[in-house]
Parts: structure tokens; sequence; C-alpha cells
């Protein structure tokens, strides 16, 4: 069974290298897609033998999962909005790199369970979702996450992944989570993160 969260901390040797160049993409509003605050790097920022350190630790082989923005680089400041909340990851397993300085880093990534349901996640087969009281799991995620995404009154949160520099967090995609509020004034010493999305290799 895969781990439905884990912590590795000091997860690159060379940590300040991949954070120069993460603030060094291009963060172009105009590219920027789906719902979540801040901005999204045009290009991504591969890591040399990512998917086979990650597979490693899980116990699967991964690889990137087509349709995302896999190794992409997100960017927030204090204020940044987004118009989605709680929410799923459309992969077989997900990953964030926290690449902000010691001094800067709070908050990290949120998890959340569903007060109505008492779920803190999706479930991924349809005897998970007829326990539940719903026909399948996309109807599920319709009235649940897609519903209630942007309704904090039905949602109580878990737990916070602390924010710390070069600490990956790995988990089910399928857990409701959202990021913690931006930070900061310049990119600088905002919310710097690496994404990973993966797909069962």
């Amino acid at each position: 069974m895969l781990p439905a969260f884990l912590f590795i901390d000091d997860f690159l040797t060379d940590p300040m290298a991949a954070r120069q160049a993460a603030l060094a993409l291009d963060y172009d509003p105009a590219f920027k897609e789906g719902n979540y605050p801040g901005l999204l790097s045009t290009q991504p920022l591969p890591v040399p033998g990512l998917d086979e350190a990650v597979g490693g630790v899980i116990g699967r082989k991964v690889m990137p999962q087509p349709g995302t923005t896999h190794q992409h680089c997100r960017l927030t400041l204090a204020g940044d909005k987004g118009i989605s909340g709680v929410h799923i990851d459309p992969c077989f397993y997900s990953g964030i790199l926290y690449l902000s300085l010691p001094e800067h880093c709070r908050g990290g990534t949120d998890f959340f369970r569903h007060r109505r349901t008492g779920l803190d996640r999706a479930p991924a087969d349809m005897m998970g979702a007829l326990k539940a009281g719903y026909p399948d799991p996309n109807a599920l995620i319709e009235d649940v996450v897609n519903g209630d995404t942007l309704k904090p009154a039905r949602w109580e949160k878990s737990f916070t992944a602390p924010m710390r520099y070069n600490r990956l967090i790995l988990f089910s995609p399928w857990l409701f989570h959202n990021s913690a509020p931006g930070f900061g004034k310049t990119p600088e010493t905002g919310r710097l993160v690496h994404l990973m999305f993966f797909a069962a290799g």
C-alpha cells in the first residue's frame, strides 16, 4: 500500500542552485492556468533522477503525469488570491518541494476533513464511494470537492505540513488539501515551491 503522506528533509544535495534556477524561470501572468493563487513558471525545472528517487521511497515506479504541470515552480506572494480552495490532484501521487529560505518559511500545505461526510480524502474506488453514500467516485468529487471547495465552513483542517527549506512532502493526491497563504513582497521572499505530479510507471 502506498504511504498516504511522507516527509523527506534535505532532499536536494544543492538546494540553493535549485532555488536560484527556480527564481530565474519566467513567471508570465499570461501563462497562468488553473485556479491557484500566485504564478506558475512557464517552463519546468527538471530535477535529475527525481522519478527514480521518489519511486525508490514509495516502492513503486513513477513517471510524469501527462497533462499536468509536473516539475514547474509556483511563486505566491502575500495577498495573492485564487478562485479555488480545498482540492485533490489529477495524478497517481503528488509531491511539493519547498524552496523558500529558512528565514522566510511559514505555513506550508494544509490538509482537511470534510465536515458533513467525515472524509479526509476522496475514495479511489466504487466501494469507497458507495460507503460514503455516492454512486461512484466522480459523483462524490463533484459534490464534495467541486461543490464545497470555496466554502471554508464545510472543512476542518486536520494538519499542516510545515514548510521547511529543501523539504519534500509526498502524499496521496486523493487527500483533501490546499496551499497555505502566500507571503513576502518579492520573488526572493515569497512562497516558492517545486510541484510534482506522478503517474504510475
